[in-house]
C-alpha cells in the first residue's frame, strides 16, 4: 500500500505529538492539584490520561503516519529501512515543534506561565535503567504486534505505556522529544533539563537494543513453525 502524502503524514505527526503532549502535561498539572499529598494518586490520574489520549491518537492518526509521535519509533523504523530518511527527518522534526507547542498549550490551559524550565531532578543509573528498559519493551511492542497482530497496536500501546509507568524506576518517558519537552514544564511531569541528555541516551540505546532484537525475534514465517 502506497505511503499517505508526505504533508498529510508530518500533519498527523504533528497533531498527534501536540496532543498527546498536551495530555501528559496537562493531566499532571490536573492531578497534582487535585491531589496535592498524594503522589501516587497524582501518578495513576496521569498514567490513565496518557493510556487513553494514546489509544485514541494511534487509532485515529495512524492510518495517516504510523502515529510514532515518538524520535525513537522512528529511529527504530528507520534502521529497518521502512521508512525514508527524509521523511523520517521530517517526523523528527514536527514531533518535537508540535510537542513544545502542546506542553505550552497545557500551561495556557491552567494558568502557568508559559515559558518554563523544571527543577525536577531525574537522574541516577536506576533511572536511565528504567528509560532504558521502558523505550527497549515500548519499541519490541510495536514491532511485534506490527509483525503479527496490527490492528491490536493502538491498545498493545497505550496498555504497555500504562504499565510502564508503574514498573519503571523512571515512570516510563521512553520519548526523547518528550523529555526535552518535559523539560520545559516545571510541573509534576517535568524533568531538569540537566538530566535530558542521559535520559534521551538511555531511550535511544534501547530503541536499538530493541530493534535488534525484533529484526531477530520476530524474522520469518512463524505459522509455519507453528504447523510442524
Amino acid at each position: 500500500m502506497a505511503e499517505p502524502p508526505l504533508a498529510r503524514a508530518l500533519a498527523a505527526e504533528a497533531l498527534g505529538s501536540f496532543f498527546l503532549f498536551a495530555a501528559v502535561i496537562g493531566s499532571g498539572i490536573m492531578a497534582e492539584a487535585l491531589s496535592p499529598a498524594n503522589p501516587g494518586v497524582a501518578l495513576l490520574a496521569n498514567t490513565a490520561a496518557t493510556g487513553a489520549i494514546l489509544y485514541v491518537l494511534i487509532a485515529l492518526l495512524g492510518p495517516l503516519s504510523g502515529a510514532q509521535f515518538n524520535p525513537a519509533v522512528t529511529l527504530a523504523f528507520l534502521l529497518r529501512r521502512e521508512i525514508a530518511p527524509g521523511r523520517a527527518a521530517g517526523y523528527l522534526g514536527v514531533q518535537l515543534a508540535a510537542g513544545v507547542l502542546g506542553t505550552f498549550a497545557a500551561h495556557l490551559m491552567f494558568g502557568l506561565p508559559i515559558l518554563q524550565l523544571s527543577g525536577h531532578a531525574r537522574a541516577g543509573i536506576g533511572q536511565w535503567t528504567g528509560e532504558f528498559v521502558a523505550t527497549f519493551g515500548l519499541v519490541l511492542t510495536i514491532l511485534g504486534l506490527l509483525r503479527h497482530r496490527p490492528e491490536a497496536i493502538p491498545a498493545g500501546v497505550a496498555l504497555y505505556i500504562v504499565a510502564a509507568y508503574w514498573f519503571t524506576s523512571s515512570t516510563s518517558f521512553a520519548n526523547p522529544a518528550i523529555t526535552v519537552a518535559r523539560s520545559l514544564s516545571d510541573t509534576f511531569a517535568g524533568i531538569a533539563p540537566g538530566d535530558v541528555p542521559a535520559f534521551i541516551l538511555a531511550q535511544l540505546a534501547g530503541a536499538g537494543a530493541a530493534t535488534l532484537a525484533g529484526g531477530w525475534l520476530f524474522a520469518g514465517d512463524l505459522g509455519a513453525s507453528r504447523r510442524r
